[in-house]
């Protein structure tokens, strides 16, 4: 078992070699989202789901909005 949890996890990080840097923040910050918001939602609501459906979509939106943000933080 954790050899297939290893090769899972090697595959599924190999597949972000090609992606753009907005893809890679979108993804990431949708992957971090996720968790957060289940952990705060089992919390909150007792809904891990529903947190972490809220929580990674508004994080893969920050994600792919980042260097617009900062930009604007910048002055540029």
């Amino acid at each position: 078992m954790p050899t297939l949890a290893l090769a899972f996890c090697v595959v599924a990080l190999g597949g972000c070699a090609n992606m753009s840097p907005t893809g890679q923040r979108a993804l990431s910050g949708g992957a971090i989202g996720a968790a957060g918001g289940a952990i705060l939602g089992t919390v909150v609501a007792g809904n891990p789901a529903a947190g972490a459906a809220v929580g990674g979509a508004v994080g893969a939106g920050v994600g792919a909005a980042l260097p617009n943000i900062e930009r604007t933080l910048n002055g540029n």
